[in-house]
Formats: C-alpha cells, sequence, structure tokens
C-alpha cells in the first residue's frame, strides 16, 4: 500500500540548520510492524501507553506487538536463556522480514534517521518491519547474525520495557515526520 504525503508537504519546515527526513512530504510503501519483547509481564502502566501508541500507529500502519516471555528454568544460565530468548524469536521472524535488532551497542540515531529507516524498509522488497528488543542478557547469535541494521535507542542501557516505550513514541513521532506533521516539532 502506498500512502501520498503530498498534501502535508508544506505543513511544516524544519528549523534552519536543522536535518530534514529524506521521505518527508513523499510517498513511503507502508510495511506492517512487528515488535518482539522477550521480558517478564508488563506492568499495566507501560501496556496502558503501548495499546495508545498502537491506536495512534493505526492511522499510518498496522503493529504487532508480541511478548516473549523470557525462560525462568535457565535464569541461573545467562547463556542458555539467551540461546532459548533467540530461537524463540527467530521462529516468529519471517524470512522476508526487514529486521532492526536494538541493542546498546547499535548505532545511535536521531529521530529523523529513524523516519528513514521506517521509510527505506519499504523500499527493500520486505514484507515486514520487525523491531527486536532482548531480555537482561541481550541478543543471541542467530539474531545477531540475521538483523538487517543494529540500533540503540540512547547511550543509556535501557530496561525492555522502557526501551518499548521510547520505540512505540519514536515510531509515533517517525511515522508524523514522514506525514510533515507538526508532532515532531
Amino acid at each position: 500500500m502506498v500512502i501520498s504525503n503530498s498534501i502535508y508537504a508544506n505543513l511544516t519546515a524544519p528549523p534552519p540548520g536543522a536535518r530534514q527526513c529524506k521521505y518527508t512530504g513523499q510517498s513511503v510503501r507502508v510495511v506492517p510492524i512487528r515488535i518482539l519483547t522477550v521480558g517478564k509481564k508488563r506492568s499495566p502502566g507501560v501496556q496502558l501507553i503501548v495499546d495508545e501508541y498502537i491506536r495512534k500507529l493505526k492511522h499510518y500502519c498496522t503493529v504487532d506487538d508480541v511478548q516473549i516471555r523470557s525462560n525462568p528454568r535457565n535464569a541461573s544460565d545467562a547463556r542458555a536463556q539467551v540461546d532459548d530468548e533467540d530461537t524463540a524469536m527467530m521462529n516468529i521472524i519471517r524470512s522476508d522480514d526487514w529486521v532492526v535488532m536494538l541493542d546498546e551497542n547499535g548505532q545511535d540515531i536521531g529521530s529523523e534517521q529513524m523516519a528513514e529507516l521506517v521509510g527505506d524498509a519499504g523500499n527493500t522488497g520486505a514484507s515486514r518491519l520487525s523491531f527486536c528488543i532482548g531480555g537482561p542478557y541481550g541478543h543471541g547469535r542467530q539474531l545477531r547474525e540475521r538483523a538487517n541494521i543494529s540500533i540503540k535507542l540512547s547511550t543509556l542501557v535501557l530496561n525492555h520495557q522502557i526501551a518499548l516505550l521510547v520505540l512505540m513514541e519514536q515510531l509515533y513521532r517517525s511515522w508524523t515526520i514522514l506525514k510533515g506533521q507538526k508532532y515532531h516539532h
């Protein structure tokens, strides 16, 4: 599905010297988004905010929120826990997904680059854009090898629930940037 942004092109202009997303005001091929998060059950407050952003994002794309339970039986063996979580995540990812791994050692990107990443995903031929948030011990080897790109949301290490909230807000912000809407300013 292609969505035209041309009606929004002249609504806002970036401040002088600010970086503008290369797709602002252009058509982008929309791909569904899937967010894979490893961890314990979410707090009700976090889930409420996630649901709110999913409602906001429905105006732009479909979002699938998938929770992968960390494996408590392997809690004493971090390597086994990471391997189990890695296998669970890889079983959900399809071969034609564009996979974004969120990792403390990933590329440091800004909001405009995140919007470009979302816009670029439609040009890759991918059928879905999958964002992966790891558990307390990070991501496993299979996902690290499979990921198309690795990004970080902050120079700080974030709890998986906080990382999810930051990601949801940045996805919403990305779409408003792509549409040339005022939210970003």
